[in-house]
């Protein structure tokens, strides 16, 4: 009896393919609770049952006649709703008394129809804040890796571990989880297993392996080890104001690790290696920026080692994603928690904007159809205003702006810049025929030209070298070469 008494009383917003199959699933089960009704806009659903289960409507009518208990909660099945139907539904919900609010994944995760509970997770503020993303059929998209060994770097990250949820879907042979953070690595290997065991894709076997990037001889064993058919390489040092006093670090890890990873995989025979990159990359004014511009110049370096061959080396460059680790999401939620003020660059300041799943199902899409040497670029639709994201997200966490949260506007810090282009003038994007993919078309050979000679004097910076003493971690002199190399890079004055 105590057991029943704790179970909730769920009602499904959405009774279509994904709703009804998460009634079964709860109903087969019988521990997560029962499903009392769903909830839908559809004329032609409301007023029926669905396997006994009565269908309520219109949503936003029924919801505000149901008398809401502190055990009963919200499921929304809709995988397909845009951020605006999810922001009316979710003031819907909220407005009657519901304290919990789930949401199934939007399309880019859910097969071929499929859907399981344990893939329902907490309403967001980054699902809110979003637009429509792209449809994209995973299983279509992943068939090149079916029977493959894939590896991720960075899995334990935003990007890495939403590549790792995704791939389950792919009938992989083996999804190995490389990072340097036992933690992260620890925390998506248990999450894909709990996956697996709520009947969420197929049968991949999951590897998680700790390991430096930046340990040449390492990187080389361990690949020969583990014969990868293909990489996504989204490992990297990216928060811009803290490598803007760590620049010797970044460059080491993200030059000079990703450097290691292409020798590595080339010498393996790896069939596909994607680059995650981004937009700060373009003309970048950040050493970040710098490191990233050159992680894709080594990878068309690598391309162009193997052509002729059956092996493809490409990166895919994409801007901001809501919801990353560091990004300015999390940060606004907790200063709300804190009472303020929420912290604005500039009232200015823009950004283009994806979600984290959009953006993976596009790079594991772009993975399958890009060609050896190209270069590929998300669409990213219109740029967003940091000002309004950060308003709206107050008002999402129950508050008013000004009223009863305060913004201030702290100046850009050292890295920083207004906005963020996708391509620079050397480059021009060109459609293909996927969805939101473009290609790069470039003429930028002489920085490709000249990155030998620029690896060579970073090497000693990086690395101690006894013929060199006085070069290694020498801030003053990577900022010079990188200054050299990348006309745009903003050197900080002295003390700041």
């Amino acid at each position: 009896m105590g057991r029943e008494s704790s179970l909730a009383n769920i009602y499904i917003i959405g009774a279509g393919i994904a709703g009804t199959m998460l009634a079964r699933e709860i109903r087969e089960k019988g521990i997560f609770g029962t499903v009392l009704a769903f909830l839908d806009d559809d004329p032609g659903k409301i007023g029926r049952e669905i396997d006994g289960i009565p269908v309520l409507g219109p949503v936003t009518q029924a919801a505000r006649l149901i008398r809401i208990g502190p055990r009963d909660e919200a499921l929304i099945a809709i995988p397909s709703a845009p951020p605006e139907e999810l922001r009316k539904l979710h003031g819907a919900l909220k407005g009657s008394g519901f304290s919990r609010i789930r949401l199934l994944p939007n399309v880019s995760q859910i097969v071929e129809g499929t859907a399981h509970l344990i893939q329902a997770r907490e309403l967001d503020p980054q699902d809110l804040l979003g637009r429509a993303p792209v449809a994209v059929n995973l299983k279509k998209s992943l068939s090149y890796l079916r029977g493959k060994r894939v590896l991720i770097t960075g899995a334990g990250g935003s990007i890495g571990s939403e590549l790792a949820r995704q791939l389950l879907s792919g009938g992989a042979e083996r999804i190995y989880l490389f990072g340097h953070g036992e933690n992260s690595i620890y925390q998506i290997d248990k999450e894909l297993r709990l996956l697996q065991e709520g009947g969420v894709g197929e049968k991949a076997t999951i590897v998680p392996v700790i390991g430096e990037l930046k340990d040449k001889a390492y990187m080389d064993f361990i690949m020969r080890q583990l014969r990868c058919d293909a990489v996504f390489h989204a490992a990297a040092y990216k928060h811009v104001p803290l490598m803007e006093a760590n620049p010797v670090a970044a460059v080491e890890n993200n030059v000079f690790g990703t450097a290691n990873l292409l020798e590595a995989s080339l010498a393996s025979g790896v069939r596909r290696f994607v680059l995650v990159s981004t937009d700060k990359a373009v003309d970048p004014v950040s050493v970040y920026g710098a490191s990233k511009r050159l992680g894709e110049l080594l990878v068309r370096r690598y391309a162009q080692r193997a052509a002729g061959s059956d092996s493809a080396f490409m990166f895919v460059r994409f801007g901001n994603v809501l919801g990353s680790r560091g990004s300015i999401i999390p940060l606004f939620a907790e200063q709300v928690k804190k009472g303020g003020p929420v912290t604005v660059t500039d009232p200015e300041m823009v950004r283009f904007f994806m979600t984290i799943p959009e953006a993976c199902s596009l790079v594991l899409r772009a993975g399958g159809v890009g060609k050896n040497g190209e270069t590929y670029l998300l669409d990213m639709g219109e740029p967003v205003r940091i000002l309004d994201v950060a308003e709206q997200l107050i008002r999402f966490m129950g508050y008013e702006p000004y009223r009863d949260i305060p913004v201030s506007f702290i100046g850009r810090r050292p890295g920083e810049r207004l906005d963020e282009p996708l391509w620079s003038g050397e480059e021009n994007p060109v459609p293909t025929e996927f969805p939101k993919i473009l290609k790069l078309e470039r003429s930028d050979g002489a920085s490709l030209d000249n990155l030998e000679g620029l690896m060579a004097k970073l090497e000693p910076i990086c690395f101690f070298r006894e013929d060199s003493p006085e070069s290694y971690r020498n801030r003053a002199l990577l900022q010079q070469v990188l200054r050299e190399a990348v006309g745009t890079l903003e050197i900080p004055e002295a003390g700041k």
